[in-house]
């Protein structure tokens, strides 16, 4: 039987591949919440079957400063003329409305930080957009009572500086993923380094395409969408490997572990472009290990942290092409070390799945 109590979700993504507000709705669903998600149409947005109902808007501006004020404008007025219990916001992008509506509609908010927004690549040698977004964090974080965030140094360094009680909630994958099985295979008879995840500066993918020059049948494959695709395909067009790196596009979340199943290296090469990505735990850190697929890791610190803990992966000393390709030769022809690394990925899994951590949900819907 469905609860009376209902909770409104806003994200300024599409929804169709936010694996970790998809898992904190399920959870939910799972104990008799009402779920509602508010975000937006994206140019290859696609459709998406949920237990939760979904509202997508299309907008006129989709970047920079005129989209976050139409978003949230929208997403103001939508909040003031429903009813609901709990209002969970996702990302400081999405807050300043969800925050005013809040008060003014007396609702409960909880706060979801999925990375240290003020200190993204994107707002880095930007200071007044970044002075804009630190402004906004300033006047609404000291208030916020129920708060979570995406890795420990995140917690901490919010906590220290708001004096907030801030609960972690990692993004680790179900231990019974929900999967849509299906053959799959890569445009490519060579080994497959594997990326997953958004097209964004500071995702490590340039040095990657720069060491596949000293790497034989050995082939690059990018899952994802994002707003450096184009120039990535450009890059891999100047450094005249077309046919070493294969872009498959955005594909649903569901589908993933087919491919990383069957790759041979699953890369997490966030480089440090800031205290965001220095302090992030991606997904696909995660998603890897219970894929059994074996990882090349940056050396930031909770990435590396996971890496040398539970002996999972590789991690590189630099960003220098030759030495990247001397990683990844390791961890494709070291047969010793896969079957070591596949065997301590399937030891970790139960400790490292979203099963161990979801309940702190429980402290803040009720």
């Amino acid at each position: 039987m469905k609860s009376s109590k209902k909770v409104f979700v806003a994200v300024t993504n599409d929804v169709s591949t936010d694996q970790r507000v998809h898992k904190v709705c399920t959870y939910l669903i799972e104990k008799n919440f009402e779920v509602e998600v508010y975000g937006r149409v994206l140019p290859d947005t696609f459709k998406v079957n949920r237990d939760y109902k979904i509202i997508r808007k299309q907008h006129l501006f989709n970047n920079n400063f005129l989209f976050y004020a139409e978003f949230n404008i929208r997403l103001f007025f939508y909040l003031l003329f429903r009813k609901f219990d709990y209002i969970l916001s996702n990302d400081l992008d999405t807050l300043s409305a969800c925050y005013l509506a809040s008060k003014l509609k007396r609702t409960e908010l909880v706060y979801d930080s999925h990375e240290y927004f003020t200190e993204t690549p994107e707002l880095q040698g930007r200071k007044f957009v970044q002075g804009f977004w630190k402004f906004i964090e300033s006047r609404i974080l000291p208030r916020l009572q129920k708060m979570i965030a995406v890795s420990q140094p995140i917690v901490d360094v919010y906590h220290n500086k708001y004096k907030i009680d801030v609960k972690l909630l990692r993004n680790l994958p179900n231990l019974n993923r929900e999967v849509v099985t299906e053959s799959v295979s890569f445009p490519t008879k060579n080994k497959v380094i594997l990326y997953q995840g958004v097209l964004n500066p500071g995702r490590g993918i340039k040095p990657m395409i720069d060491a596949l020059h000293h790497l034989k049948n050995i082939d690059l494959v990018i899952i994802g969408f994002g707003k450096v695709k184009d120039d990535l395909i450009s890059y891999v067009k100047e450094q005249g490997l077309e046919r070493r790196v294969h872009f498959l596009g955005r594909i649903a979340y569901e589908k993933l572990p087919n491919y990383s199943k069957i790759a041979d290296v699953g890369m997490v090469l966030e480089e440090p472009l800031g205290k965001s990505f220095e302090f992030s735990l991606p997904n696909k850190l995660f998603d890897f290990i219970h894929s059994g697929l074996p990882i090349i890791a940056s050396p930031l610190v909770e990435v590396k942290k996971i890496i040398e803990k539970y002996e999972v992966g590789l991690v590189i000393d630099n960003y220098n092409p030759e030495h990247i390709a001397s990683v990844i030769k390791k961890l494709i022809y070291d047969k010793e070390l896969r079957v070591e690394i596949k065997n301590n990925q399937e030891k970790c899994k139960k400790e490292l799945s979203w099963e161990s951590n979801i309940k702190v949900l429980d402290l803040f819907f009720k």
